[in-house]
């Protein structure tokens, strides 16, 4: 039973309606506000939906709600359908709080049992996009990766694009990156769409790498997976990624745990069909503010204009529905 174009448009509304009430704590300096907004009309918009599902990862456990917490159950539980879900009401609050581009509100769902279930923590990625499917692997030096991927581009490396989290961990990859010969796109926060425009063959990048939210990396697995992209990545302890205090030691002692209660190891590099393992998967995202791909949230005295790109996998296909909400 493959997910009805009804029930994609329905998953759409989902990330519309996080968008929007996000869009109210745009340029206020409380990312906790926006995404405690995004969440709960995600979840509330969620649970009026005719699906059976679950929260496979999401922003962490039952003790975190009111997130829309890993093994959380959505959605009307009577339904015959049901559903995997991954999710971030806002990938990108920072620039919610500061009024900058590119955040966006997002979600990927996929039959039940066919997205990987992982803790809320670190994870390494790279994607790329179909001309470069099967060229790179986790397993390789970056510099070979990037030689790989100028291969399966035909492309010098000194034309080639890869976008990087502009964070502290990333400064020795970026210098690495320039040192090679390749050029780095920086972004500030928000990998999702990075991997996005990654999969897309009209935009400027050629590799998304780096290592940010798990939640992230299995709905950007899940774009690829849609629209023939590809991905690898593998979990990242929290001390791992952010150095040795006693505070990321305790807490990557938490995720170890957490990881060996879900049968997942961190360090343990992951293939996109392991992180997704059916192409019947759907990818919705909504501009808050805007973007290279769709304009954000914009208001006028009856309504409230939203951008949507919705991709489902099953026909390949990606489309940007704009909608109007009345007041």
């Amino acid at each position: 039973m493959k997910i009805s174009d009804e029930l994609a448009s329905a998953i759409a509304s989902v990330t519309e309606v996080a968008a929007i009430a996000a869009f109210d704590w745009v340029g206020k300096k409380d990312k906790n506000a926006a995404d405690k907004a995004a969440v709960e009309a995600m979840r509330n918009r969620l649970n009026e939906i005719d699906f059976h599902g679950k929260i496979v990862i999401g922003e962490g456990e039952i003790d975190n709600a009111p997130m829309l917490y890993i093994g959380e159950k959505v959605g009307k539980q009577s339904s015959n359908f049901g559903l995997d879900i991954a999710v971030d009401p806002i990938d990108g609050t920072r620039m919610v709080a500061c009024n900058e581009q590119n955040a966006i509100a997002v979600l990927a769902a996929a039959p039940t049992g066919t997205l990987l279930q992982a803790p809320d923590m670190y994870m390494e990625k790279i994607v790329v996009g179909p001309k470069a499917r099967g060229a790179v692997h986790l397993a390789n030096p970056l510099e070979k990766n990037i030689e790989l991927l100028s291969a399966a581009l035909n492309k010098p490396i000194s034309s080639l694009s890869i976008a990087v989290l502009d964070k502290p961990r990333h400064q020795h990859i970026i210098k690495t990156i320039r040192n090679f010969g390749a050029n780095v796109i920086t972004i500030p926060d928000g990998d999702v769409l990075a991997s996005l425009l990654t999969i897309l063959p009209e935009h400027a990048i050629d590799m998304m790498y780096g290592t940010g939210g798990a939640p992230e990396g299995i709905i950007s697995a899940a774009i690829a997976r849609a629209l023939g992209g590809d991905m690898q990545a593998r979990l990242v302890s929290r001390s791992q990624a952010k150095g040795e205090s006693e505070e990321n030691i305790r807490i990557a002692k938490e995720e170890t745990l957490r990881c060996q209660q879900m049968g997942i190891e961190i360090g343990d590099i992951l293939s996109l069909d392991t992180m997704v393992s059916t192409n019947d998967v759907i990818f919705s995202a909504t501009a808050i503010t805007s973007t290279v791909l769709m304009a954000g949230i914009s208001n006028d005295a009856y309504s409230r204009i939203s951008n949507t790109v919705l991709v489902s996998g099953h026909n390949r296909s990606l489309k940007i529905i704009n909608n109007r909400h009345f007041k």
